[in-house]
């Protein structure tokens, strides 16, 4: 699987961290991975997981983190598909370290073209261009 895909899956799974109680996010988890269109192979599952599951315990401080230096919008209000990839480029930038920074941003970037509206991409930049 390539990093565009790893990215798109996690984004999907980070998704859905805002429809479901904690407790239920383990078997979303393996819902997603088993009945996914994308049929990943056990291996990319694997990486999937792994990398899911390092990202979730950091939540509130990325949550707090995008807080502190978005202009009148706290997270609780943002879009879904914006704060599951906000949260995942910030994994990416302060814990990843085989992904530079500007990677992590521009590919943040363009899974908010993909996925989000037509503001969204501007947004998604600002808020991780005040962490660069």
């Amino acid at each position: 699987m390539n990093r565009h895909a790893r990215r798109v899956g996690l984004f999907r799974l980070l998704y859905r961290v805002e429809f479901f109680p904690e407790d239920a996010l383990s078997e979303q988890e393996d819902y997603f991975l088993e009945y996914s269109d994308e049929h990943y192979s056990e291996k990319d599952a694997k990486e999937l997981r792994e990398k899911f599951e390092a990202i979730l315990p950091h939540i509130p401080e990325f949550d707090e983190k995008i807080d502190s230096v978005s202009k009148n919008w706290r997270t609780e209000r943002m879009g879904k598909v914006e704060l599951a990839i906000l949260r995942l480029a910030l994994y990416e930038i302060l814990y990843d370290e085989e992904v530079p920074v500007g990677v992590a941003i521009n590919e943040a970037v363009e899974l908010t073209k993909e996925f989000g509206d037509d503001q969204s991409p501007g947004f998604v930049n600002a808020i991780l261009g005040r962490f660069a």
